[in-house]
């Protein structure tokens, strides 16, 4: 394989457009910016540029308006979904999320006005009532703020990763003081993202080594960065119960569990919600473990300037 990409239209000779690797590898980053007509308009911009050598080739020309116009038709359908998609959304938190509270609060007042009416077993069952309206209360909003990820406009600017991790250590640390943490934090990793989703992402990372170490008498949670072949890697990492690899994309998949939800509570959206920040911030994210050993959880982002 050369330096360069070639695409090639047969029709009875050789037609070859050369891209350097570049140009075509920025195009694609372009896929990761907020406006997606913005992105499209910028990449079809480079390949007028391109073109500026070969001016005179009608063929080429007719062809880039061709494509031009099929992405803004494919731009504005994507918009239009999004819109679909933000509306029910909205329906979504007032016709299941105010039902939902209401039976929190009926079954509240019942078990206050009526407990000397009631015997345990009845008291028992408002109880898991409460509970679970409570619960599914949760696992709505949940949802509802894995599907606005899709389509959040993200802002741009520097975000401290390490001071985000020590804040949600202290939190953590605070909220459990019983429990003996030893926390190391890589000082001064920050990223170009934006600083409301990647505080998500990463308190749900902190949550995840938290709630997973809690059998360990000692627990040890690491962050950090270290380099690789492309770019840096962050890490969290825990000396938790860990898991099996052979389920390491299962638990990025939303409501699939890998240990006992009356063990390990929680909605089962978390790692789904960070793999999906991640993916917006153009990175990937990927985990390590073993079976009892821990789990160490990597990312990269597409802008690491520690």
């Amino acid at each position: 394989m050369t330096d360069t990409y070639k695409a090639k239209r047969n029709n009875g000779e050789g037609r070859f457009l050369t891209i350097d690797k570049e140009i075509a590898s920025s195009m694609l980053n372009a896929s990761y910016a907020v406006d997606l007509k913005s992105a499209v308009h910028t990449s079809l911009e480079t390949i007028r540029n391109m073109l500026l050598e070969r001016p005179n080739n009608e063929e080429i020309s007719l062809l880039t308006q061709q494509v031009e116009r099929l992405l803004t038709e494919q731009t504005e359908r994507l918009e239009s979904i999004n819109r679909d998609l933000e509306a029910f959304n909205y329906s979504v938190a007032h016709d299941l999320c105010a039902p939902l509270r209401r039976i929190c609060g009926f079954t509240r007042a019942l078990q206050e006005q009526y407990a000397g009416r009631l015997d345990l077993e009845g008291m028992d069952y408002l109880e898991r009532i409460f509970k679970s309206s409570q619960h599914m209360n949760e696992l709505i909003e949940a949802l509802l703020q894995l599907s606005q990820l899709s389509y959040l406009s993200l802002k741009r600017e520097v975000v401290d990763l390490s001071e985000i991790v020590s804040d949600t250590a202290a939190d953590l640390a605070q909220g459990t003081p019983e429990r003996k943490v030893e926390f190391v934090i890589q000082p001064r990793i920050r990223t170009f993202g934006d600083h409301n989703l990647l505080e998500i992402a990463i308190k749900n990372l902190l949550r995840n080594a938290w709630k997973f170490s809690q059998m360990r008498e000692v627990a040890r949670i690491e962050f950090g960065a270290q380099e690789s072949a492309s770019d840096k890697t962050c890490f969290v990492k825990d000396n938790g119960i860990g898991f099996d690899m052979a389920n390491s994309e299962k638990m990025f998949h939303a409501f699939q569990r890998l240990h006992s939800s009356s063990e390990f509570p929680g909605n089962g959206i978390g790692l789904t919600t960070v793999q999906r920040i991640i993916n917006r911030h153009g990175g990937r994210i990927w985990a390590e473990g073993e079976i009892d050993k821990g789990a160490t959880f990597f990312f990269t982002l597409q802008s690491c300037i520690t």
